[in-house]
Parts: C-alpha cells; structure tokens; sequence
C-alpha cells in the first residue's frame, strides 16, 4: 500500500482549501509508508472486498474487465476506501484495548485500607 503525497498538485487551490491535503503532500514518503504498512492483513482484506463490491466483481480469466471513471467518481471511491480504513482502525484499536482491559480487570489491586 503506497501513498504518493503529490497525487494532486495538478490542483493548487484544492491544496490551499483543503488542510489535509496540504498536510499530506507535507509528509515525508517515510512517514505516508510507515503509516500504510501498519494496516493489519484483516483491515486490507475488509478494504479490499468493500472496493470490489463498490466497481464490481466479474471473474477474470472469464472476463477482460475495463472500469473508466471521472476524476470526481475516483477521488469519492478512493475518499471512501480511506475513510473506511480510519474507522476499522480504530475499532481495531478499540477492541485491543478493550481486550487488554479484560485481562488485567482480573488483577484488582488493594485499596488504601487494605481490602
């Protein structure tokens, strides 16, 4: 998974309107590839059938699929896989910690007077 932070400099006022994406082009390709690598094989996989089921699945050694969009329909797929990648993140951080609290909730400790 790879992020270009210059995928639209084409566009200099979208830039200027919009924070994050002047924030992105910012960073280094260090920091976009170390933050695309700590995706889990589960929150990929989730992504990946929520893309297909959004263009359409057809079995390729069947078919010779071609999918032709405007750049408005591109970014809103690509807005929404990456939205989507945010939100499973953080359930999955969620339920990590929701696990670690489980598993020390059985280690009580004293109160100060001792019970």
């Amino acid at each position: 998974m790879v992020f270009h932070p210059d995928f639209d400099s084409s566009n200099a006022k979208q830039a200027t309107d919009n924070p994050l994406l002047k924030y992105l082009q910012h960073q280094s390709p260090e920091v976009l590839d170390r933050v695309a690598k700590s995706v889990s094989p589960e929150i990929k996989e989730i992504i990946s059938h929520n893309v297909q089921g959004l263009v359409g699945i057809l079995p390729s050694d069947n078919f010779s699929v071609q999918i032709t969009t405007d750049r408005e329909n591109l970014a809103g797929l690509l807005a929404s896989a990456m939205m989507t990648g945010y939100f499973l993140r953080q359930m999955e951080q969620r339920m990590q910690l929701e696990e670690n609290l489980a598993s020390t909730s059985s280690i009580k400790p004293k109160s100060a007077d001792g019970k």
